[in-house]
């Protein structure tokens, strides 16, 4: 019987075309420029996997991509960090998503999505593709495959019947728009949930962290993180609460670094750590990933993450 891995990833694989630098003024009737013009993959599952694995997990992806030049690049940069592709599904019908990018000095970015991103696969159908971990990340709750609280509820079950840890990251609706509410069954499955300060606000209805925080723990979830940026983040359970600062870096691109913290998070919850120190892990990761262009470029190990922890601790 194989190993059980440690962590599979479901929700989206993509292609992200990131422009950065953008200049307005055009240069002639149809021209503009632009710092630079990147390719890189990207997708909550593609970034999440990718991260797991770098920081020594045996990771896997589900998810769905076409028979086309993006979907190969997407598994070709998976193979090199070593992430599982059997469980991606490729179709004919349904064009790999590719998501462009634009993204200013400072780091932050608006994102254009297409009719690709619709594409609704049924993860519920293929349970044995999935519950074979210990942990699972959930990509993108509130967007597709995860906008359809059967679905939702479904795959949560499931994993619960498998004993996995659940883990969710959040998103705000861009074609099927859901509440809060509508997941009321699914939320209390939810071990840890981790919206950024954006999507707790548009859940919620609330600005302040911690009354954001309340809201789900009161619907449920077991475990909270508030992602904050540039403030750092803030986690609540019915017994815990912690806040971290963010740390003092220069930031170039905050394309995934949400994913990157989940999955530095649920590496160290896998190992055995507390709730403190995975925090402080995660939000290593989630800073270290800011510091060059894509989701996937910065992260190289989990060494790389201690001796930044260390070296940050150390400054202060």
């Amino acid at each position: 019987m194989a190993e059980k891995l440690d962590i599979i990833c479901i929700g989206t694989a993509l292609v992200d075309s990131i422009i950065k630098g953008f200049d307005p003024n055009p240069v002639s009737a149809t021209g503009f420029r632009a710092e630079s013009g990147t390719l890189n993959v990207g997708g909550e599952a593609v970034n999440s996997s990718i991260a797991a694995a770098k920081l020594g997990m045996s990771a896997a992806v589900f998810g769905s991509i076409g028979r086309d030049a993006a979907g190969d690049m997407i598994i070709s940069a998976l193979s090199r960090y070593g992430v599982d592709t059997d469980r991606l599904i490729r179709s004919e019908e349904h064009p790999t998503p590719v998501t462009t990018m634009f993204v200013n000095e400072d780091g932050t970015r608006k994102s254009i999505t297409n009719g690709a991103h619709r594409y609704n696969f049924r993860p519920d159908r293929y349970s044995d593709l999935f519950t074979d971990a210990r942990a699972l990340i959930l990509g993108s709750l509130f967007r597709a495959p995860f906008d359809d609280p059967e679905i939702i509820h479904s795959v949560l079950n499931m994993a619960v019947e498998a004993g996995q840890t659940i883990f969710a990251d959040t998103k705000i609706p861009n074609f099927r728009f859901l509440k809060l509410s509508d997941l009321r069954d699914s939320l209390p499955l939810i071990n840890y949930i981790t919206p950024n300060e954006d999507e707790a606000k548009y859940y919620t209805g609330k600005t302040d962290p911690e009354e954001m925080a309340d809201v789900f723990l009161d619907m449920g979830v077991k475990n909270v993180i508030i992602k904050l940026g540039a403030k750092g983040c803030f986690f609540k359970n019915s017994t815990e609460k912690i806040v971290l600062p963010a740390h003092n870096i220069a930031a170039v691109d905050a394309t995934g670094a949400g994913d990157n913290l989940i999955a530095g998070f649920a590496s160290e919850i896998i190992r055995g750590a507390g709730h403190m120190e995975a925090l402080r892990f995660a939000n290593g990761c989630g800073a270290i990933c800011t510091t060059a262009v894509g989701a996937c470029t910065a992260l190289k190990n989990r060494e790389q993450v201690l001796q930044f922890i260390e070296n940050e601790s150390g400054a202060i």
